[in-house]
């Protein structure tokens, strides 16, 4: 991959880019010429375009909630208005609720997790595609998760937007697949981040999690970034509607 410029002179839009997977991917990005747009309400989202700059690399942010419609079709406005244009966007932002059985889940809990997981993504895809429309294509790619293809008890809010994710990925590349734009996820397994960080640091779970899987590890979020910039480049122009599974074989037995 050293030297590998796929993205020089694009611009990629990026949302939930502050830490974990998001960042990873949006510095992925840039180290491979990507102009990259974050939107996070998260403001160390600023952290991750210092990490950018400072390697050479270019970047901006836009504060955006993704729950709020206007404020994600600003961050497409933000992203066409600074560098031109808007040639993929990745679908990141997300939630992950209290771990609790469905019959204790509060509203709040249901309504967060639909508002941001679910609703943040058709938000964003709703603006991308508007704008996709306009210039003839582009690419899409939502962070989806395991949840969208297994469940995983006391995780059930979770694991319905994340079925819904990829239904809607599926939606959108039947619908517009004939205008150039292709639509995309990923499902990723246990990836240490600062919103799993709880999970990592317990032995308890780490010991029943590593047993299960055949990888016996958990991955880092750069692992996710390489699959995020293959379904955003042109060597994917085949690839529509599909969900990848980036799991070390958690799900293959």
């Amino acid at each position: 991959m050293a030297g590998m410029m796929r993205f020089e002179g694009k611009a990629i839009l990026v949302t939930g880019g502050a830490t974990g997977i998001g960042r990873a991917t949006s510095v992925a990005f840039a180290g491979e010429g990507g102009r990259v747009m974050i939107g996070d309400k998260d403001a160390r989202a600023e952290e991750t375009v210092a990490i950018i700059r400072q390697a050479g690399g270019e970047a901006d942010f836009t504060p955006t909630d993704v729950r709020d419609p206007a404020a994600v079709e600003a961050l497409v406005q933000a992203c066409v208005a600074r560098y031109g244009r808007m040639d993929a966007a990745f679908n990141n932002a997300g939630v992950l609720p209290p771990q609790r059985p469905l019959h204790e889940v509060t509203r709040e809990e249901m309504d967060l997790a639909v508002d941001v997981d679910f609703k943040g993504v058709f938000y964003s895809m709703q603006s991308e595609i508007r704008h996709f429309l306009k210039v003839g294509g582009g690419a899409i790619v939502n962070t989806a998760s395991v949840g969208a293809l297994i469940a995983d008890p006391n995780m059930s809010a979770y694991v319905a937007m994340k079925h819904a994710v990829a239904g809607l990925t599926k939606a959108a590349a039947v619908e517009y697949a004939q205008m150039g734009i292709r639509a995309n996820c990923i499902a990723p397994g246990f990836v240490v981040t600062p919103m799993t960080q709880h999970w990592a640091d317990s032995k308890e779970f780490t010991d029943m999690f590593y047993a299960a899987n055949i990888s016996g590890r958990a991955a880092q979020p750069e692992e996710i970034a390489g699959t995020v910039l293959h379904l955003c480049s042109d060597a994917a122009s085949f690839i529509n509607g599909a969900t990848f599974t980036i799991d070390g074989g958690q799900t293959a037995h």
